[in-house]
């Protein structure tokens, strides 16, 4: 059989004929390699340069290969955070005719890491939380739009740093399935896979000295269900409130945009003796703040980025001569913020020098400087203002923090 490329855009099958699909990927030389952190796979897994894009290409069965395919550009089409799928080459064979294994081909995520090399230094409990936390969003949203992952755990998962917090994003979809809706066994099968591999992970890194010692990896893989519960319970539950307190209802609905939800359709029924007002979130979509902030800037941001920079956004705003809320011959708030990303967001970015920024993309850039104005003004009590900020994050900041900027390279 010939080599096959099927690929989600015309440009990429050129570029993926360059590499050396003869040899297995164990085999491939370093020359077509790029040095990257790589989690524990059941695959051989290589990161590989096409054109000016990092790709990383797993090696597997036709089938799976083709299922996982299908499976990641469903995902695509979900808009859950999941690796972009590139392309699925079949009909391998070595200089010999000797048939190999199919591969999968998905897009580096630029900026982020796999859990392993985060602990190559002892990480903090409190930074360990936000990882749970981050991956129990990623768990929710993946059974909101009806798919059971079947694998779920920290090595098929990948960590982006998002303002001060992660983002998770979902790695391998190989044993996952997408239903219309998840039933509750459904989901709690997933759950309690998520428990005892996560459980498992960190007790092979108690054993190797990389975890901390106040950390119970059991109490800890116990920890992301409960989590994942109190998320899930707050973006489903049913309210019953008294007829005609409707601005319950919208507090319901702003405290879902506060983390990070959107209601997209909704159910209200009154009580047949009309005392009481019935409300349940019928669709609820991730990414409030990301939505927001794309729509009048054209940012494409995590989600925890959208949120502080439209907060800064939002005050910037506030000092402008023609901002007046209500106003019909005001500036519309897409003209002040398409102003804001020229005037501050992209120089304040510039200024950053690009040797010293290691991983962190323009928003993480941001959110970084505007956590340090806050450091410096509140030691020295009055608003010290971005640029000093900015000159002050260079030149104390960025240099003592440049190593660990760098991505990690794979042993």
């Amino acid at each position: 059989m010939a080599l096959q490329i099927s690929a989600t855009t015309p440009e990429h099958p050129a570029l993926l004929l360059e590499l050396p699909w003869h040899l297995p990927l164990e085999r491939w030389p370093e020359a077509y390699l790029v040095p990257l952190p790589r989690g524990i796979s059941r695959h051989v897994v290589r990161y590989a340069r096409a054109g000016d894009e990092v790709i990383a290409v797993k090696e597997l069965a036709e089938r799976p290969a083709l299922r996982e395919y299908e499976l990641l550009r469903d995902l695509d089409r979900l808009g859950i955070p999941a690796v972009d799928p590139l392309a699925v080459l079949t009909g391998r064979t070595d200089d010999d005719g000797a048939p190999l294994e199919s591969v999968l081909v998905t897009r580096h995520l630029s900026g982020s890491q796999p859990y392993r090399s985060m602990f190559e230094t002892t990480m903090r409990p409190a930074t360990m939380h936000r990882l749970m936390d981050a991956l129990a969003v990623l768990l929710v949203r993946l059974h909101l739009a009806g798919f059971a992952w079947g694998d779920c755990s920290l090595s098929n998962t990948l960590f982006r740093r998002d303002a001060g917090a992660y983002a998770a994003y979902l790695v391998d979809a190989e044993t996952g399935d997408l239903h219309p809706r998840l039933s509750d066994g459904q989901r709690e099968y997933d759950l309690d896979l998520a428990r005892v591999n996560i459980s498992g992970e960190l007790l092979d890194l108690e054993a190797s000295g990389a975890l901390h010692p106040s950390v119970d990896p059991i109490e800890f893989g116990t920890e992301i269900c409960a989590r994942y519960g109190r998320l899930w319970q707050e973006l489903t539950r049913t309210s019953v409130y008294p007829a005609g307190k409707y601005h319950y209802i919208e507090r319901r609905i702003r405290r879902l945009n506060d983390l990070g939800f959107d209601v997209a359709e909704m159910q209200i029924e009154h009580s047949s003796n009309g005392d009481s007002v019935t409300f349940v979130p019928k669709v609820v979509d991730a990414g409030h703040h990301q939505r927001q902030l794309l729509r009048l800037t054209g940012l494409d941001t995590e989600e925890n980025q959208a949120r502080r920079l439209l907060s800064d956004l939002e005050s910037w705003m506030a000092t402008q001569d023609d901002y007046a809320p209500g106003d019909p011959l005001a500036a519309r708030p897409e003209v002040l913020a398409h102003r804001w990303v020229r005037d501050v967001f992209r120089p304040t970015v510039r200024e950053v020098p690009r040797e010293l920024r290691g991983a962190m993309d323009a928003a993480e850039i941001y959110h970084e400087l505007l956590e340090h104005r806050w450091y410096l003004s509140e030691h020295a009590q009055h608003d010290i203002g971005l640029e000093t900020a900015v000159a002050d994050y260079i030149r104390n900041i960025l240099p003592t923090a440049r190593e660990s900027l760098r991505p990690t390279t794979a042993e």
